[in-house]
């Protein structure tokens, strides 16, 4: 099953701030491998494709670094298609002199690295979901170290990384929040996803169609952390791509129930969690 076109609810893109749009850009070319989709003074959207973009780069004005112990972005994460591209990066960032962190969740394997500003980033391949656990109604997963040698054996003959292959999308982002109680109410019964995970009391993985999460939340930042300023490095907003309309105004409505708020900008319907974390509504 795709987990990542509708009827499914999944996030289709990210955008994020960063401190210097030129040298950004550089990061995300040369090192990850996207191309330019679009372009402006202030911004870039970025594709894997060259028809879609999944995300996007804005410098805001007067930029400032990225503010810790705050709530927003702790990381987006990068689906590829296949295992080998998975190695085949590998190999590329390690010649790049990229730190890298990794593990093995069970249901996927996955590469962790910041940008030159800090913004966390995942690149990641599930395995088939056949081989997913689950308990009731929560997948299993864990932190194990992840195996190299056995990644690596699965690298394509040229071992050559040449960028984001076409199929790649946006798996999905994990976001620092405030606190936990009322951002489940947020995600369950105004977005409409199920816990399909939770990290004893500190974090939540939320889904649609039993993929093994599409959002996470965590409290790591602590319990009652800030929001950054509007002009900090890190999450600008993402994009919720819903079924279709019919199921878009029935969440505005849902959210507007629990006593959220949703705006029209732009012909756009944008909300935010209760840590202020920007949300586009999309169909």
């Amino acid at each position: 099953m795709n987990f990542h076109t509708k009827p499914t609810t999944f996030v289709g893109h990210v955008q994020i701030k960063v401190k210097n749009l030129k040298q950004s850009i550089s990061f995300y070319q040369d090192i990850l491998g996207f191309d330019i989709l679009e372009q402006t003074p202030s911004s870039v959207k970025l594709t894997a494709d060259g028809k879609t973009s999944i995300l996007s780069l804005v410098q805001p004005e007067n930029a400032v670094p990225k503010q810790g112990r705050t709530t927003g972005l702790y990381h987006f994460a990068i689906l590829l298609p296949q295992r080998s591209d998975l190695a085949d990066l590998v190999v590329h960032l390690s010649k790049q002199g990229i730190p890298l962190a990794s593990s093995d969740h069970l249901v996927s394997e996955a590469l962790y690295l910041n940008d030159i500003d800090g913004n966390g980033i995942e690149i990641y391949i599930d395995r088939s979901p056949s081989e997913w656990s689950w308990e009731a109604e929560e997948v299993k997963m864990t932190v194990d170290p992840l195996d190299f040698d056995d990644l690596l054996s699965a690298s394509s003959t040229e071992s050559s990384w040449q960028g984001m292959p076409e199929g790649t999308v946006m798996g999905h982002i994990h976001l620092h929040v405030s606190e936990l109680v009322e951002t489940e109410e947020f995600y369950v019964n105004g977005l409409g996803l199920d816990v399909v995970n939770r990290y004893g009391r500190q974090a939540l993985f939320l889904s649609s169609g039993k993929y093994h999460h599409h959002i996470a939340v965590n409290i790591w930042n602590g319990e009652g952390a800030p929001a950054p300023s509007h002009n900090s490095v890190g999450l600008q907003s993402f994009t919720l791509v819903l079924p279709d309309e019919d199921v878009r105004l029935e969440t505005i409505k849902n959210i507007n129930r629990i006593g959220g708020n949703v705006k029209e900008e732009d012909r756009r319907y944008i909300t935010s969690d209760p840590s202020g974390n920007r949300i586009v509504l999309e169909v």
